[in-house]
């Protein structure tokens, strides 16, 4: 009887030894931790098993193991694309799962000032699935089906800010939040403002464009330089902002080169209906994406008399605003100076 024990005792601590051993191979499998280092992963529409696997291979210990439990939930077979973001101390069976159920991580977005939707549509292309030429024709052709003749005609609906979009976003759905943020900024408080300001909505853009780029997007003088603006309109005097020159200038060589640094008497002469020193009245569309700083400072424009204005040396990126021509030729004076003394060409 007891040499009877003693074998089944054996027995079954050799089953429990063996249950055990794949217990924790199914473990290490399924459950332990397989990544070696956090980053993240991009899984295209076009994406096969291999190109995942060639993916994630960099970030787990087991390449293995992570096949072998992907195949056994169908990853071969189904699969969302998207950006992944792999976190350390995750299983198989969890990064299995995310890429599974597309579970993605948002990348964030900087809208700039950017003097065209297209050069807008060029830095934010980098972040997604689609290159820049899929973006500009389908805002081209979002653009049409407003009414509208091109992209650029819709940069008004986008404002200077970071945004969150996921790797897979389409033009169609990027241009949405964009346009359902765009409607709840009109709302009917911001729509009386804009009747009583004589102007069209374009308009607005387009001073609010001059404000931003006059003010470097610093919201306390912005209204000081939409009532500027307004009185030079009201009064039927040319706008004359640098901002407009560098634009034309900029746009008559298609954007490719950066900006001038410094507006010349030559630039003055740059034949376009965005140049404010060659043409009375306001600019056909804003000259870059805007803030709703400087939207709300149009609506809101301080009631003032200043007529001219002018870069204060002594305060980076601040303004000296008069209403007497002679006392803005000393101011200008003082800036062209300063410019000359710092080399600025």
């Amino acid at each position: 009887m007891k040499k009877g024990c003693s074998i089944f005792a054996g027995i079954a601590l050799l089953a429990l030894l063996i249950g055990g051993w794949f217990g924790y191979r199914y473990y290490q499998k399924y459950f332990a931790n397989n990544v070696e280092k956090e980053g993240y992963i991009l899984i295209p529409h076009s994406a096969n098993f291999n190109s995942i696997l060639d993916s994630i291979t960099p970030f787990v210990k087991n390449k293995e193991s992570f096949a072998a439990v992907a195949k056994d939930k169908n990853l071969n077979r189904f699969f969302n694309a998207g950006r992944y973001r792999i976190k350390s101390g995750t299983n198989n069976t969890d990064l299995v799962n995310m890429i599974k159920a597309g579970n993605q991580t948002e990348n964030t977005y900087r809208i700039g000032d950017f003097f065209t939707v297209y050069q807008m549509v060029g830095r934010v292309a980098k972040k997604t699935e689609l290159d820049s030429l899929r973006f500009a024709t389908d805002f081209n052709k979002i653009a049409s089906e407003k009414g509208y003749s091109s992209a650029e005609d819709l940069k008004k609906y986008f404002f200077i800010d970071t945004y969150n979009f996921f790797w897979t976003v389409t033009p169609k759905e990027f241009f949405k939040k964009f346009e359902d943020e765009y409607n709840t900024f009109w709302n009917a408080e911001r729509k009386q403002k804009e009747q009583q300001s004589g102007l069209t909505r374009n308009q607005i853009y387009a001073l609010a464009s001059l404000v931003y780029k006059e003010t470097g997007g610093k919201p306390d003088e912005m209204k000081t330089v939409a009532g500027l603006y307004l009185n030079r309109y009201k009064k039927g005097m040319k706008l004359q902002s640098d901002p407009t020159v560098i634009y034309a200038v900029a746009k008559a060589n298609n954007f490719k080169d950066a900006p001038i640094r410094r507006v010349l008497f030559k630039h003055l002469r740059e034949d376009s209906p965005y140049n404010t020193y060659a043409n009375v009245g306001i600019p056909p569309g804003p000259i870059c994406v805007v803030d709703k700083n400087s939207v709300d400072a149009v609506l809101n424009a301080e009631k003032n008399d200043y007529i001219y204005m002018c870069a204060n040396p002594a305060k980076f990126g601040y303004h000296k605003f008069t209403a007497s021509a002679a006392e803005h030729a000393v101011n200008a004076k003082a800036y062209q100076d300063w410019l000359n003394s710092k080399n600025i060409k």
